[in-house]
């Protein structure tokens, strides 16, 4: 997920030119011949990514810029934060398609329209010698790639797609005190937390009432991540951790909270009652029409219930703007989410009402306007698809009038015991919906054919296999 800011993935090494003493932010461009069109992506999620493999390398001067060196395949996080997966099979590194890309690893600060030029900021941390600035010398804005100064970088041909932040909707404490769960490092930290709780509940100086609130785990969110979550916990907490904490597997609890009337509201009410129905059965204790006043250390105070200790809080209530898309006030954008809007060919438009041709905005934090997409990796993938497909007509001259037609191939859901739910009830053609084993065959098969990389085809499914055999690894590392 992306800081407040926008960014492009990876820096490629060049040579550190002199440090100078003017206050003002070095341009870089690539070395690529300048018959080349400069192509930036901002952002390297589900469709920054998508639009780097695809793109023709050989007729595009690339540069991606994104505050993480990777793309994190965000349906197998929640498994990676138990240790059903490892965490190299949620991520593909953006480096492997260096050197003819240029990567910086960075956040985009601002974006000029008119001159056609990108202020970022390196995401990695500044270098010692910076520290020793001569007196009167300003090193905010003077530096190279890599250093912790603002650099300028130009472009021929943009695409935004930086993604979004989680929403905590101003609930004081949040950021602070919760986990999110949106890229590896989230799924890592996660799953420390939870064998913290367990070692930490199993030493012999604890009373029974202090190992109950370290072991209980409370999600807030009934979306797909939520729901999600909560299954591998369960899976978890009902395989090795009953085998190998068996007095605390019984003390430990599972709390999935959601201010909506229905856990998974974006799927059909049927299979929402079905996944409510299975939880309740697993133990899974389920709080919808409750909403978070405040989240403290270690507890949370819920209006319609008080203060709930918590020894592990997950929180997933949906997406908000990133700070990048809003501080742009020259384009059209959606009232309530303030994502961009765009044209059918994911062409941003301006506040006059023209669309931008040199311009494209992707992902979740885009949408078409007078359309309704879901913000999901599959419609940001698709979109990635369409427009690297576009681009590379465009750099031949070739005709690229085809608008974007998104195809729903429906929507996923792991409930856990080796059952899932998959909705496709609302695409416009072969409507159907699974419940159980059928539906589980169907995410893992979907989530093994979507993994992007052969490494990755072959890591998945005999992590998969070792886990059924041997079970997972409780090691805190």
């Amino acid at each position: 997920m992306f800081k407040a800011r926008l960014s492009v993935v990876c820096g490629r090494v060049q040579p550190r030119p002199a440090k100078s003493s003017v206050s003002a932010a070095r341009t870089f461009t690539s070395s690529a011949p300048r018959s080349k069109q400069r192509l930036v992506i901002l952002g390297s999620g589900w469709g920054g990514y998508e639009i780097l493999r695809a793109i023709d390398k050989k007729r595009w001067n690339v540069t991606m810029v994104s505050p993480t060196n990777a793309f994190n395949f965000t349906p197998l996080l929640a498994s990676c934060a138990v240790g059903t997966l490892e965490f190299r099979c949620a991520v593909e590194p953006v480096r492997k398609f260096s050197p003819q890309a240029a990567c910086y690893q960075a956040w985009c600060d601002t974006i000029d329209f008119k001159q056609k030029t990108l202020k970022c900021t390196p995401a990695t941390a500044p270098l010692e010698y910076e520290g020793s600035a001569s007196a009167g010398t300003t090193t905010k804005d003077t530096s190279d790639p890599g250093t912790g100064n603002a650099f300028k970088l130009r472009y021929d041909k943009l695409v935004i797609a930086v993604g979004a932040y989680s929403q905590t909707f101003n609930v004081p404490g949040v950021k602070e005190h919760a986990h999110f769960l949106k890229d590896v490092r989230d799924a890592r930290a996660i799953r420390t937390r939870i064998i913290d709780c367990f070692e930490q509940a199993n030493q012999p100086v604890l009373s029974d009432v202090q190992r109950r609130n370290l072991l209980n785990f409370c999600i807030v969110g009934g979306g797909p991540t939520g729901v999600e979550f909560s299954a591998e916990l369960h899976d978890l907490l009902h395989a090795e951790i009953q085998r190998y904490y068996p007095t605390l597997a019984r003390m430990a609890k599972i709390t999935l909270y959601d201010v909506a009337p229905n856990i998974l509201g974006s799927f059909d009410k049927s299979l929402g009652i079905y996944a409510e129905n299975k939880f309740r059965r697993d133990g899974i204790s389920i709080k919808t029409r409750h909403h978070v006043e405040r989240v403290e250390k270690d507890r949370m105070f819920v209006k319609e219930q008080g203060e709930v200790p918590f020894g592990l809080l997950v929180w997933s209530t949906g997406l908000a703007p990133n700070p990048l898309i809003q501080s742009i006030d020259s384009l059209e954008k959606h009232d309530k989410t303030q994502s961009l809007f765009t044209d059918q060919n994911l062409n941003v438009i301006t506040k006059e009402g023209h669309a931008d041709p040199d311009v494209w905005a992707i992902g979740d934090a885009a949408n078409i306007k007078g359309q309704i997409h879901p913000a999901t990796a599959q419609v940001a993938n698709q979109k990635g698809k369409y427009l690297a497909q576009k681009l590379n007509k465009i750099v031949k001259d070739q005709e690229h009038t085809k608008p974007f037609e998104f195809q729903n191939q429906g929507s996923l859901a792991y409930l856990g015991d080796w059952k899932a739910i998959y909705d496709r009830s609302s695409a416009e053609t072969v409507k159907t919906k699974e419940t159980g084993r059928v539906a589980w065959l169907l995410w893992r098969s979907a989530y093994f054919t979507m993994t992007l990389s052969i490494r990755n085809k072959i890591l998945v499914p005999t992590y998969w296999f070792l886990n059924w055999i041997f079970g997972r690894d409780l090691t805190r590392f």
